[in-house]
């Protein structure tokens, strides 16, 4: 049973899964916007905010966002074969070492979180073991564990998302505060679309087709000089 998504604790555990304080090493990844400032793709304000919108679309619309759609209910259901199946799918569609990395250490971080939690859930924790989640299912996990609404979730896991990589491109780019948030308050308007699209895409059309971002974070990995990890 899902609580009232606009209750004081909801709310308050949502801003909080959403943070950037959220301790699982999220400001450690630029997810290929450092590779693209390198090559110059991403060079100014208008540049990073077309990339980083594009990105919500085409790729955390089409595979990030979804997965976590459709772990929430698997994590409500304890089906566990039905996690070990979504689990795979991003595991196998990581395209790169670093973007395998990211996934494994940021879900493995926000287990550490979960177990250390007043409400941890233990038998779902348990299910962890075998997996283990990547970054989707773990969201996924605190979500459901905390009773929050699934379309409010999302809304938190993509803003959070969009949050780090701002501030990923006022380091990289680099650019001021104010444009970082110009960049931020239009990547707000697009959410809620990238949001919902998601929740309708069934599994057998998640896709994670993105083959610059592939390339560019496999450049990446050998490139001279980082701030990031990816």
């Amino acid at each position: 049973m899902e609580a009232d998504p606009y209750s004081s604790h909801s709310l308050l555990r949502l801003l909080q899964l959403a943070s950037p304080a959220l301790p699982v090493g999220g400001f450690s990844y630029s997810e290929g916007l450092e590779a693209a400032v390198a090559h110059q793709w991403v060079h100014d304000e208008a540049s990073a905010q077309s990339w980083l919108i594009d990105q919500l679309h085409l790729v955390q619309a089409r595979s990030e966002l979804p997965m976590l759609a459709l772990a929430v209910p698997a994590w409500q259901q304890h089906d566990r074969a039905r996690l070990q199946q979504l689990n795979a799918w991003v595991m196998h569609t990581r395209e790169t070492f670093e973007m395998r990395l990211q996934t494994e250490q940021m879900g493995r971080s926000l287990l550490i979180w979960l177990r250390n939690q007043a409400d941890a859930d233990p038998a779902r924790l348990q299910t962890c073991d075998s997996l283990p989640p990547t970054w989707p299912l773990a969201f996924a996990l605190a979500l459901s564990t905390h009773g929050i609404a699934l379309r409010q979730g999302l809304l938190a896991a993509a803003f959070g998302w969009a949050e780090n990589m701002v501030q990923a491109a006022i380091k990289a780019v680099p650019l001021g505060q104010l444009s970082g948030q110009r960049i931020l308050a239009a990547m707000a308007q697009e959410i809620p679309v990238a949001v919902d699209h998601a929740m309708q895409l069934p599994f057998e059309n998640c896709q994670a087709f993105s083959p610059r971002l592939a390339i560019l974070s496999a450049r990446h990995e050998t490139q001279y000089s980082r701030l990031f990890r990816s």
